[in-house]
């Protein structure tokens, strides 16, 4: 079994180090999802195992002929290279052969007359025979359609960057290789591409190190959780779930954590374990005691709680009113006719398919476009703040500190109680020592963060995000959530991160790249859940937007004999459960440095949540046909 290993690895930049001495073994099979807060070297760790980027000091070991294939998170590319030319550009002598033969293709195409032409061809056809090369050459076709591109003889030059990007990731995913190392390679993905991606991943034979921001994808793909913090490598088994409430459990024995911050790991774990996935396992009664769990670690919090909620500006009645707008370019219909009323408190998501003109709406919003036909009527008091895909020019010699105080030096949260710039800063991750730092050392996940403190100490009254969750960390994406959560006003939000949808959208706009317009309420995964089921012509387990239906009577039958001997028992039974549920759940608390034993533990809950939910599932029946007769 060929693996990898690392160790005694150091590595600086300028006066900071990011990690030191750290050691990790990756083992073929293996899936391994890196986090941390960005700044603190994910990015630099993959570049450093591919070869790329020098180190201060390394022990490395692996096969002789041991291959690694990198995605970095913004590849270079040939602007002049085709796509398949782009993906074929590899010393593998499979793939340098499938590019041969792609150049031979376009030679004769040009030239079908000449005899060299034709010769060539010829020769290279029967070596792709003899090599059985035909099948690398049917999954490039294959993973670059999956990935939304299928012009394959378009110049890279003439591509999006984020287009440029899944190609690149087309080439690495091709590439034979023991180890895959890709950096944000859900970026510039559509949900379809996502899906399709995560169940490629999670088939892949050899090894796979990836940075994502998109927890569904971690927690569906990953074996092995690796977090970097403090310069130091913490290496957890299991999927991102495991780690969350690993987490969660080692922050509550070392009490180094108030009660709001372990309730984010609560929450966030509770929204990883409803995806679509758990919800077909996890039952009522299950959810009802997480939830009980979640509010009992709320009343224990002290008063100095962590709180990311500021002041907003006073939102009159009148928000934001758009009547039968329209939009197009050319010929192409991007909106058309579309009316609605914003108010306060919604919570809305822009989904559709790539170039259905989802930004194009959100500019219509923010005034940075004007419909063709139609209007858009703000109300007075209305004050938006637009984070944008792309990062506006930041003046690199400025530091963290200056260019928060351009906005303001303090700002007064939602408790009246004013808060310094040093303070919102701490509260966006970015520590004391860092607000000196010129911007232009930080890294691209870092700017951003920055950007978005900057606008929400404006005290906006309407947020308009488009893509927030690009090469942000999950951390800092667990904090904007948080502030969403108390933000009384509106929130209109683009992305194809799932789980940011789920946590901060209760309405879905859906674009059909038409120019029509649904609006639809509810979760975004209930609602990709059901196009699921459209297209794989199926019942779905749930329905987006489905109304409440009154159920006709149904005639309770009478106990049995041995129902009522079962009812007579069944509250004992249940309480026994209860009991076990609280000594392994101690027993975690416990254990929860010894993470084998915590993974037996949590399998062992797991069995007796199943049973304490066939229980009360089986109660209710009975005391149904109790109370009937």
């Amino acid at each position: 079994m060929s693996q990898l290993i690392v160790e005694n690895l150091t590595k600086s930049v300028g006066e900071k180090t990011l990690f030191r001495d750290i050691s990790f073994t990756i083992v073929n099979g293996e899936k391994v999802g890196l986090i941390g807060i960005n700044g603190t070297g994910k990015s630099t760790l993959l570049s450093i195992i591919a070869g790329t980027e020098d180190v201060d000091s390394i022990n490395k070991e692996h096969p002789n002929k041991y291959s690694i294939s990198y995605l970095p998170q913004t590849p270079v590319v040939d602007p002049e290279k085709t796509v398949m030319e782009t993906v074929f550009m590899s010393d593998a002598p499979i793939i340098k052969l499938n590019l041969e033969y792609e150049y031979a293709l376009a030679a004769l195409s040009l030239d079908s007359s000449s005899i060299e032409n034709q010769e060539r061809f010829t020769r290279l056809q029967n070596e792709m025979d003899a090599r059985l090369a035909w099948d690398l050459n049917t999954k490039a076709r294959m993973v670059l359609t999956k990935l939304g591109i299928d012009t394959f003889d378009k110049k890279m030059g003439k591509l999006s960057g984020g287009q440029q990007k899944r190609v690149a990731l087309a080439k690495v995913i091709i590439e034979p290789a023991d180890i895959l190392l890709l950096d944000e390679p859900t970026n510039h993905l559509d949900v379809q591409s996502i899906t399709w991606l995560q169940e490629y991943l999670k088939s892949e034979q050899g090894a796979v190190m990836f940075i994502t921001h998109d927890r569904y994808f971690l927690d569906e793909v990953s074996t092995h959780i690796y977090e970097l913090a403090d310069r130091t490598l913490y290496a957890h088994t299991g999927n991102f779930a495991d780690y969350l409430e690993s987490k969660a459990i080692r922050e509550e024995m070392a009490e180094a954590t108030d009660a709001k911050m372990r309730n984010r790991y609560r929450t966030e774990l509770k929204w990883i374990r409803r995806g679509a996935k758990a919800r077909s396992t996890k039952q009522k009664a299950r959810i009802g005691r997480f939830e009980e769990l979640q509010e009992n670690l709320k009343k224990e919090g002290p008063a100095g709680d962590m709180d990311v909620s500021l002041k907003t500006s006073r939102l009159g009645k009148k928000v934001i009113e758009a009547q039968d707008i329209s939009k197009a370019y050319g010929n192409k219909k991007i909106i058309e006719r579309f009316s609605c009323i914003l108010q306060a408190g919604d919570r809305i998501a822009i989904v559709g398919p790539n170039g259905a003109g989802k930004t194009t709406l959100m500019k219509l919003f923010a005034e940075d476009l004007q419909p063709d036909s139609g209007s858009i009527e703000k109300g007075s008091t209305v004050k938006i703040a637009h984070f944008h895909q792309q990062l506006p020019i930041m003046d690199e010699n400025k530091r963290i500190i200056e260019y928060i105080r351009e906005t303001s030096n303090d700002i007064e949260d939602s408790n009246g109680i004013r808060i310094s710039a040093t303070q919102m800063l701490e509260r966006f991750l970015f520590p004391s020592s860092s607000h000196g730092t010129p911007i232009g050392k930080l890294s691209g996940g870092e700017r951003k963060r920055l950007y978005l403190l900057k606008l929400l100490m404006e005290q906006p009254n309407v947020l308009l995000l488009d893509e927030p969750t690009n090469d942000l960390d999950i951390e800092t994406l667990s904090v904007l959530e948080t502030f969403i959560d108390s933000f009384p006003g509106v929130v209109l939000t683009i992305s194809h991160d799932r789980f940011f949808l789920d946590r901060t959208s209760t309405k879905l706009w859906v674009l059909d790249g038409s120019g029509n317009i649904e609006v639809l309420y509810g979760l975004y995964s209930d609602y990709l859940e059901l196009e699921t089921a459209k297209n794989n012509d199926v019942t779905p387990k749930k329905a987006i937007q489905e109304p409440q239906t009154q159920q006709p009577a149904v005639t309770k039958k009478r106990m049995t004999y041995s129902e009522k001997k079962e009812w007579e028992s069944i509250e004992k039974d249940v309480e026994n459960v209860e009991a076990k549920i609280e000594s392994t759940e101690a027993q975690m608390v416990e254990f929860g440095s010894n993470y084998d034993r915590l993974r037996e533990l949590t399998k062992e809950l797991d069995g007796l949540n199943a049973e304490y939910e066939r229980l009360i599932e089986r109660w209710s029946y009975l005391q149904e046909i109790s109370e009937s007769h």
